[in-house]
């Protein structure tokens, strides 16, 4: 119960952040995306079901801010949660690198995604001119902040495991 609790402060607190901090931006209107952190984050650290899980109401509170449609956001953010699930058992959690190679692949692929839907449908082209200017920028920016914020989530992720542990042999006493 405190772990989802915790993971829902955690996701409301980065969506507060991220659409309120109107001037925390690197390039232009290019800001991290610290949904997309954290959805990676847990997803790496928890596995499939939990990045799923974090990557669903995540794509959920940026459905509801940013869009009239209930979907494509909560399925973009559950399908990368998914993914980098799948790299959970492949790397230590302390490891920095891990993740900052996947945020970068995530971001490009998130941008990419969002190009395709947003822009491609309606006809502008400009694929090129939206990778140098949108997706570069913002992989960049939302990479350096990875070092920090990941150190942090590990941290919360292990104050969790060690409560859950506490509880579990509480339970069985």
């Amino acid at each position: 119960m405190r772990r989802a609790i915790s993971l829902g402060l955690l996701i409301i607190i980065n969506f507060a952040i991220q659409t309120t901090l109107t001037g925390f931006h690197v390039v232009g209107n290019i800001t991290p995306n610290l949904m997309l952190i954290l959805t990676m984050s847990f997803g790496l650290m928890r596995g499939r079901k939990e990045g799923m899980l974090v990557g669903f109401f995540c794509g959920f509170l940026t459905d509801c801010y940013m869009t009239s449609l209930l979907g494509p956001f909560m399925f973009l953010y559950m399908l990368i949660g998914y993914l980098n699930g799948f790299f959970h058992k492949n790397y230590m959690i302390e490891d920095v690198l891990m993740p900052l190679l996947v945020i970068i692949v995530d971001e490009i692929v998130f941008n990419t995604c969002v190009f395709l839907v947003y822009f491609l449908l309606r006809n502008r082209l400009e694929f090129l001119a939206y990778f140098k200017g949108v997706i570069i920028p913002e992989a960049l920016s939302t990479a350096l902040l990875t070092i920090i914020i990941y150190k942090l989530y590990v941290s919360i992720n292990k104050h969790l495991k060690k409560m859950s542990n506490k509880t579990k042999i509480h339970r069985l006493n």
